[in-house]
């Protein structure tokens, strides 16, 4: 009943889209990034990752995709294995102010729950958008599930547990450079329910080195407030990598 009427919602929110080619389509941009990482929680792990993020900018219609996947061994054995991937449709009421509706995936082998998605919408809105600075806020509402990871003590208890329930969010983007060849960025998400909250932090440096390639350190938080018995409620992944730029 209740994923119905989110559905029943999240189509009243926004009008058919037309994705019909115009004068105002800049067309896809972004920036694909290979990483080391090292991270700490619930594995102690040094790996290595790639990020994809992608964006359109079309009259009224804004399109963003973000995907990663990070991998790890230690003497043989896979110690890290994990991805994302998530889509966002906006359609913008002013040049400050737009509707969206998005939805995000992961999976993790090694982390506190197994895998989990989020899917809703909400309204964002543009502080700030002249000179070196960007940033943007978003509050919504959706619907999110959760497989938690067990322990297991006896051979017949469950090893998974799958968990549904509605979740308000919350959503900072913030962006500042300093000059032409070095930025830095925030991003804040915030997954608000009774049964868990998820928090996601991650700040960036970067710095253009030549052509459309960059160097980026960047830092991530990722915080459970329930998480099962024996696991952590805090990942951390600190990531040094060659950022690639495609305008």
């Amino acid at each position: 009943m209740f994923r119905r009427a989110l559905l029943a919602s999240l189509i009243s929110i926004l009008p058919v889209a037309s994705f019909a080619q115009n004068e105002a389509d800049i067309g896809w941009t972004g920036e694909v990034e290979l990483n080391g990482a090292t991270s700490t929680g619930n594995n102690e792990t040094t790996n290595v990752g790639t990020k994809v993020k992608l964006k359109r900018r079309g009259y009224d219609w804004r399109h963003d995709f973000a995907g990663s996947a990070e991998y790890g061994e230690a003497s043989g054995d896979t110690n890290k294995q994990r991805f994302r991937v998530s889509y966002k449709v906006g359609r913008d009421l002013s040049e400050q102010s737009y509707l969206y509706l998005n939805s995000d995936y992961y999976s993790d082998d090694f982390g506190a729950y197994k895998n989990g998605y989020f899917a809703g919408g909400g309204y964002g809105h543009t502080i700030l958008a002249d000179g070196p600075t960007l940033w943007k806020l978003e509050a919504g509402a959706g619907y999110r599930s959760q497989k938690s990871r067990l322990s297991v003590t006896t051979p017949t208890d469950p090893i998974s547990q799958q968990e549904s329930f509605a979740s308000t969010r919350l959503f900072s983007e913030l962006e500042h450079d300093f000059n032409d060849k070095v930025s830095v960025s925030n991003d804040t998400e915030l997954l608000y329910s009774d049964i868990d909250t998820y928090v996601i932090n991650e700040s960036a440096l970067t710095s253009d080195m030549f052509g459309a390639f960059a160097l980026r350190a960047s830092f991530r938080v990722e915080s459970h407030t329930d998480v099962p018995a024996g696991r952590e409620q805090t990942d951390t992944i600190s990531r040094i990598g060659i950022v690639y730029t495609m305008n």
